[in-house]
Order: C-alpha cells, then structure tokens, then sequence
C-alpha cells in the first residue's frame, strides 16, 4: 500500500467504518412483509464535514455487491473496491495504491470530486439484509444465538429505505441535500424521495429505474436457483461449513454479463485465446472472457454471502415506485426534490427508457427534472466508470440545489 494515502490528489484519506443500532426489542422496525425486526444494525462510513446548519449532508447508496466503503481507503481492509463492484475497464493510474482498499465509488468521492468532500457530507451505508457489517442473514439471530439463515425475514428497497432513515436522524440530521446511486442504489434514491418527500431536496438516480424489467427479474431468478441448487447451500443453513461457493460464483457470472455490454466485452477480450494458440478441445478454459468471468465468480465468493445475494436480488425484483399509489405519476406527485437523472447508451440491464419513464412522470407532475443520457461502451459499468462527465452533471446540479435551499 502507498505511503502517501492521504496526500493522493482527490482522496478521502483513511476511511473507518462505523456502526450503529436500533430497534431493540419492543420497538423493533415494521417491515413490508409485516414480520417485525430489531435490533438492526448498519455499517456506516462518512466523508467530509457536516456544516454548522447541517444542510450538507449527501446520502449515498450503493448497488447489489456494494457496501458501506464507498471512498478512501479502508483502515478496516474489509471493504469492496470498485474493482470488486465489477467495473469492467481501467481504474485509473498505477500510483502504488493498493486498489483493493478504494471504495467502490472512490473516483466520484473526495475533495473536487462529483461529491465534493470539501463543500458536502457524505454519508454510506451497508443495506439491511447485506453481508458487509449490517443486519442480513448471516447476522447472529439473537432469538437462538445462531445465523438467521433462511428465518431472516424477506426485506424490500422501502425497508432498506427505512433503516437508512434512523441513521440519518441518528446523525442529527433533518433534510438530506440530495439521495443518490446507480442501479439499485438509484431505486433506494428514488424510493427515498417518495417515502421521505420533506427530507430530501435533490435525488440523482444514474443507470436505474422505477421497476425491474422481466428480463432483469429472469437473470436475477437464474443467479437465485445456481445457489440454491449448490448441495452446500443445504436450505440457506450452511454457516459453520462450506458454504455454496459454486452456485454463488456462477450467479455473479451470470450478473456480471449483464453488467457490461457487447460493445465492451469486444473491446475487452474478443475471441482471444488465454494463454494458448490453439483450442484445447476439451472443457478447461480457453477464452480469455472464460478465464475473466471465473476470475470474477471466485473472488466475489471471498466477500460476499449467499443468502444476502438471495434477499437483496429479491428486494431489487420486488422494487416498484408505483406499488400502493396506482401509478407512477400518482407516486412521484408528492415528492419534493429537485431531480438529475443519468443513463448510458450501452445500457441493456437498466436502459435508457427506464429513465425517461420517470422523466416522463416527473414532468407531468411539474417536478424540476435534468436529463442526460450519456454515450458510453461500458454498459451497466458505466456508472461506475464514466467519472469525468458524470463528475460535470453532478456538480453544477448539486452547487445550484446547495446556492437556493
């Protein structure tokens, strides 16, 4: 790891994650499904300084594979890396960081940056049900003194929501300056300015939308039946012993083909050989995209946990803006925020047309709405990628929701 960490141009320096609890017994949180949960806990970090009239602060959610670790490097050496998210092209120059230790969001957060930690407050957190610190199916469940496994009860983007809610007043804060992420941390987005309209006054969702498509929802369903047709999963009570290794690494195969795009996978790895001149004729590895995609299966099995791949996917495909107000439009009349939506061009997982549907919504409902559909090869990666021109969008937009709060 470099020496000089904290003096890295753009660098949110070390990074300590944190952790707070709630909703002991009696009060414990009422979720979507109508089971009942507590204590929850949340692993957090935070970037930058909240003002005196704490009206800086910026939530920050992050997707399926994320976690609290979303900039700096981790003192911890516990968080996920952008590489790890799956970002499918260059991270940046080779300056003798250890990568590894970058948060996922690390090239849109710190001083200058899209988030700049010089002027905002920067708040993450792991999402209920995760594996990275919070409350989820590997958590001690304190009614046994075992894992919750498959007893953890199913959670939702809005429970999700809900839990990131007392952290904030946790935090003593009453208004967010603006909810932001891509792909299911832009539902989180989305979900917060419906749930919370008078806490939020800005929301920028980037590569995602108010529902899963049937497509999204079938890659998703495939992932879920690799796991539990692994013989490790054992039913989801498989703590203690080999976990489902196989059937995890095949279900971030299958979600990481969704994440890039034909174009980039091209550019990537083509039909090139891995190490070798001639097929192999036989069921080793001779595609270089073969070699890339186990890479990508195996490592993803270091970190994360099976039954936390199964709730949040589930969470993600029972994610719909419009439940419970009859449509879109209905759902979106009563938010407050100023909205900045982004998608990429290349986007086959969370298209285009995902966002302009709720553009579409917002602007029969009068709300303020930005636009920008982005030229990019990287495909759903994008959001993780394409900084510079995200960087441009986001600062301006949050300079002028800070200027006339």
């Amino acid at each position: 790891m470099s020496t000089h960490l904290n003096s890295r141009p753009g660098s949110a320096g070390i990074t300590q994650t944190k952790y707070y609890t709630f909703a002991s017994p009696p009060n414990e949180v009422l979720l979507d499904s109508g089971e009942r949960l507590g204590p929850i806990t949340l692993a957090y970090e935070t970037y930058g300084q909240l003002n005196a009239d704490r009206s800086n602060a910026i939530l920050a959610l992050h997707a399926l594979s994320g976690d609290a670790h979303a900039a700096g490097i981790s003192a911890d050496d516990n968080g996920v890396s952008a590489i790890e998210m799956g970002m499918g092209g260059d991270t940046g120059p080779q300056d003798n960081v250890d990568y590894r230790r970058l948060g996922w969001w690390d090239n849109m957060i710190g001083p200058g940056k899209a988030f700049d930690t010089g002027k905002y407050f920067i708040i993450c957190s792991n999402v209920l049900g995760g594996c990275r610190g919070s409350t989820g199916p590997s958590s001690t469940n304190p009614a046994t003194g075992r894992p919750y496994g498959l007893s953890f009860p199913v959670v939702t983007v809005g429970d999700m929501v809900r839990a990131q809610r007392h952290l904030i007043e946790h935090l003593g804060i009453r208004r967010l300056l603006a909810v932001s992420g891509g792909s299911m941390g832009g539902q989180q987005a989305l979900a917060w300015t419906v749930a919370y309209p008078e806490m939020v006054r800005a929301c920028i969702p980037i590569a995602s939308s108010a529902r899963l498509s049937a497509q999204g929802i079938a890659f998703n369903e495939v992932g879920r039946q690799a796991i539990m047709r692994d013989p490790n999963w054992r039913g989801g009570d498989y703590y203690g012993s080999e976990p489902p290794r196989g059937g995890l690494a095949v279900a971030r195969m299958i979600g990481h083909i969704t994440y890039l795009s034909e174009e980039s996978m091209h550019q990537k790895f083509g039909r090139r050989l891995r190490q070798k001149e001639r097929f192999g004729f036989d069921f080793s590895t001779d595609f270089e995209v073969e070699s890339y995609l186990r890479h990508q299966g195996e490592s993803f099995t270091q970190r994360f946990d099976a039954n936390s791949y199964l709730y949040i996917t589930k969470a993600i495909d029972y994610f719909d803006l419009a439940n419970g107000h009859g449509s879109l439009v209905k759902a979106l009349s009563g938010v407050q925020a100023r909205f900045l939506l982004m998608s990429f061009s290349s986007d086959w997982l969370y298209p285009s047309s995902q966002s302009k549907e709720i553009v579409r919504a917002l602007k029969i409902c009068g709300k303020d709405v930005s636009y920008c559909e982005i030229k990019s090869s990287y495909g759903h990666d994008a959001f993780l990628l394409e900084a510079a021109i995200q960087t441009d969008l986001i600062s301006s937009f949050l300079a002028h929701t800070l200027a006339n709060g």
